[in-house]
């Protein structure tokens, strides 16, 4: 069957469609190409997005698309959650799947269903879910716990069922099921001591909490650690370290969240490529009391303007860091050994919330491709038997290939996974049909 995944970020669109069995196999499948996978770059420049098609045929499109030869309808729902410049070319690539020089299918009524990543499932979805009327609002109602996700995984919702909608075979009458997977969900199984903040009872009945997000990662690299490892799942401790532009910590234990660094928003926990991390909360009443700070002023100071960004008064992006700290830049300096003493410490903190660890794994953008990251981060853990073999970190880096990074005599090895988020939405239909 082939699964459609749409996968939204906020300045970002990533689709993909794999081909995958009709029923879940007994045992754990290494991770498929897709047969077409799609990307829209919305911050690339003014009036210009760039796109980028992929096919499991060794096709490969480049291009950028101008705002102006957009020609794409768009209902004004839509419009109203994304602009109409970002879901007409959201549009205009998913329809590069049924023509077009990357076409892999012959019409629309090939694909069996569509998944989406939603960031804030809230405390009432907690699996994978098939879209109604209510999912929707839901995801609607959230809004104002993920601002800048929410409203795209749920403009993505309403855009693929305004272009599949009656484009299935019109004598079976079938429209295309749509599901979605919330990031959320996996830290479900925090234990409460985790989950609850130390405030008042009356903030927590609000449903104030830590959350937790990038759970589909995080599920996903659980997952591949142990069939790597040749292990069950069951019997592993684990600490996942998603570094991307956001980053966020995982404890695992028996392949359940049980400690996350990420809390009632994606703000809390390590420092991040815009984002602060945790803070005092002082600060923020400080900021308001004494500078007249008004909240939004501060959710930009914090999310926009802070971490790599911030501190290093350069770039939010990594690869720049380092190669300024390298050239003596003072600041950028300051905001990689900032990075790396929250990082050593979130780190230790999940271990400790595990009461030990059978095995520590780097993904996403930076985990995956920072070499010095994984370096330093883990040169501050030797005493929790963390090490790593500096050929082995070195040797593999951007090749797509999970590989262990600890000596080969390690009792306790150091992965480097590549994240498969839209593989993990993907398998999550076999838990609905």
């Amino acid at each position: 069957m082939n699964i459609l995944v749409l996968n939204a970020g906020s300045s970002s669109q990533k689709i993909s469609l794999y081909s995958l069995p009709d029923e879940p196999p007994e045992q754990p499948i290494d991770p498929p190409q897709p047969l077409w996978k799609g990307s829209i770059d919305f911050g690339h420049s003014e009036g210009k997005f760039e796109i980028e098609i992929k096919t499991a045929e060794g096709q490969s499109v480049q291009e950028m698309l101008a705002v102006d030869d957009l020609s794409e309808a768009i209902p004004q729902d839509i419009s109203e959650l994304w602009s109409h410049d970002r879901a007409a070319a959201t549009q205009h690539l998913l329809k590069q799947l049924w023509q077009g020089s990357t076409q892999v299918i012959a019409d629309p009524s090939e694909i069996h269903a569509i998944g989406h990543r939603v960031v804030h499932g809230g405390e009432t979805y907690r699996t994978a879910t098939l879209i109604d009327e209510t999912v929707k609002a839901a995801i609607r109602e959230l809004i104002p716990l993920a601002p800048a996700h929410n409203p795209v995984n749920l403009a993505g919702i309403l855009l693929t069922q305004h272009l599949f909608n009656n484009l299935s075979d019109p004598l079976s009458n079938r429209q295309i099921p749509q599901f979605a997977v919330f990031d959320t969900a996996f830290h479900s199984t925090l234990p409460a001591a985790a989950a609850f903040y130390p405030v008042p009872q009356s903030w927590i009945q609000r449903g104030i909490r830590r959350y937790g997000f990038h759970g589909i990662s995080h599920q996903y690299c659980a997952h591949r650690a142990a069939q790597l490892m040749g292990r069950s799942l069951s019997d592993l401790r684990l600490v996942i370290a998603h570094l991307g532009n956001g980053c966020s910590l995982s404890a695992i234990q028996g392949g359940h969240s049980i400690d996350t660094t990420m809390g009632f928003t994606p703000l809390d926990g390590l420092m991040m490529g815009t984002r602060s991390g945790s803070v005092d909360p002082g600060i923020l009443t400080y900021l308001m009391r004494t500078q007249g700070y008004s909240h939004e002023q501060l959710d930009q100071q914090l999310n926009k303007a802070s971490g790599l960004k911030g501190v290093s008064e350069l770039s939010s992006d990594m690869r720049e860091i380092v190669a300024a700290m390298h050239s003596g830049h003072v600041k950028a300096k300051l905001a990689f050994d900032i990075y790396i003493h929250r990082l050593r410490a979130g780190i230790a903190a999940m271990t400790a919330s595990l009461g030990g660890l059978d095995a520590l794994v780097f993904t996403a953008g930076v985990g995956e491709h920072a070499t010095i990251v994984r370096a330093e981060a883990c040169e501050g853990l030797r005493f929790l038997g963390i090490e790593i073999s500096e050929q082995k970190n070195r040797d593999g880096s951007g090749e797509g290939r999970d590989r262990s990074i600890s000596p080969s005599a390690a009792a306790l090895p150091v992965w480097v996974i590549y994240t498969q988020e839209d593989f993990q939405i993907a398998q999550a239909y076999w838990n609905l049909s």
